[in-house]
């Protein structure tokens, strides 16, 4: 596929062999998230679904963090005697909507975790499907510390990934945990030199955009949806993409190359 670029104040996005990379781009605040990077994830996050060039979307952060999550210095002016602050509104327009896309688009979203992702920055690294690390990356609900509740999907997605007991612990404490105690609680999937965090995730995403779409597809749905169903909810959800699936050209094609034994020749059909 050929090489595409987007251009944004506060991000960079690139697509290269269908692997659109979105980098958030505000190094000298640690990728904080302000206003415009909230909005511009959302039309870029937007433009990757619905892009058909684009198999695989990688969220990664420029410079030394991943993202830090909201920009406090945003609220220096507001924060006076008498301000009353509406931030459930704020994440309706701002927030959710990111989370939303990373974890309900069709296409699978991998965060490539640099350095430290804290609050909602963490949060947008949690709803995303697989997370690789580099060794120095670090992670921390950091909301109880200016006495908040953790949000952007974190309630949801943390014990999901850690456990119920675990999950209350980091978000009681609020503490900071390593890349080597992220990748043993089960909060990140691997970790990696960070040298070669930009080779592994490529690599990843790379075999994950040579499958078949469709099938990836479905899968992240079902996998998504076995969270609220019953066995047999669940059973009957997979028939159904069982009987989508196997309608694919990519279905016949990867039978036939078993049969022949060869090596498939998917093409996203």
């Amino acid at each position: 596929m050929p090489a595409t670029a987007t251009t944004f104040e506060t991000l960079d996005v690139a697509t290269i062999d269908g692997i659109c990379t979105i980098t958030m781009n505000r190094p000298e605040v640690y990728n904080a998230l302000n206003d415009a990077l909230t909005y511009e994830l959302q039309d870029a996050l937007k433009h990757a679904a619905r892009d058909k060039n684009v198999s695989v979307v990688v969220l990664t952060g420029a410079g030394k963090a991943f993202c830090s999550g909201q920009d406090l210095g945003d609220l220096k002016e507001k924060y006076v005697p008498g301000y009353v602050p509406h931030l459930g509104e704020d994440l309706r327009k701002r927030y959710n909507p990111v989370t939303r896309r990373l974890r309900e688009m069709d296409k699978p979203t991998i965060a490539a975790v640099n350095g430290v992702a804290a609050g909602a920055g963490l949060s947008f690294a949690l709803a995303c499907d697989i997370r690789i690390a580099s060794e120095r990356a670090s992670f921390i609900e950091v909301f109880i510390n200016v006495g908040l509740v953790p949000d952007s999907g974190s309630t949801w997605t943390l014990p999901r990934l850690v456990g119920l007991g675990k999950a209350m612990e980091l978000c009681f404490t609020g503490d900071k945990i390593d890349a080597a105690e992220a990748l043993r609680i089960g909060l990140v999937n691997r970790v990696v030199p960070a040298d070669d965090l930009v080779t592994e995730v490529n690599a990843l995403a790379g075999r994950i955009a040579a499958l078949p779409a469709r099938g990836i597809a479905l899968t992240k749905r079902l996998l998504n949806q076995s969270f609220d169903n019953d066995l047999g909810a669940q059973l009957e959800a997979e028939a159904f993409a069982q009987e989508t699936a196997a309608l694919t050209e990519d279905h016949y094609e990867g039978v036939v190359a078993f049969i022949e034994k060869r090596k498939p020749e998917f093409k996203g059909a």
